[in-house]
């Protein structure tokens, strides 16, 4: 029994545009959802579930339909720029502010 993935509404509503990202990029080749299952050895329902941004797809299938495609060379900039990850690196790499030391009094008696 497969276990159910409950992604999160951001998550659902961008699987469903990559997968109609990728039925527009299947329909501008002008080609078949079973010409495209057949080249990259699934059934047509794994690549109309796919089409419709369904979180049950594997990655794999996803970058197979990708090469199948032609656009291939996309998965490669998948969690490229990783601008908050930098700025959490870049905060443990600043030097840290520290309070100023207080000054020794050195009063000597004359």
């Amino acid at each position: 029994m497969k276990k159910q993935i409950n992604p999160s509404p951001l998550t659902k509503r961008l699987l469903i545009e990559l997968g109609e990202n990728i039925r527009l990029a299947r329909l501008r080749r002008n080609l078949s959802i079973r010409s495209i299952a057949e080249r990259v050895g699934v059934s047509v329902n794994t690549i109309t579930s796919l089409e419709k941004g369904l979180a049950g797809v594997s990655i794999g299938v996803v970058a197979n339909v990708l090469h199948a495609l032609g656009l291939a060379e996309d998965i490669k900039s998948l969690a490229k720029d990783d601008v908050f990850g930098r700025k959490l690196q870049d905060m443990e790499l600043l030097p840290r502010k520290k309070a100023p030391k207080k000054k020794a009094t050195s009063e000597t008696n004359e």
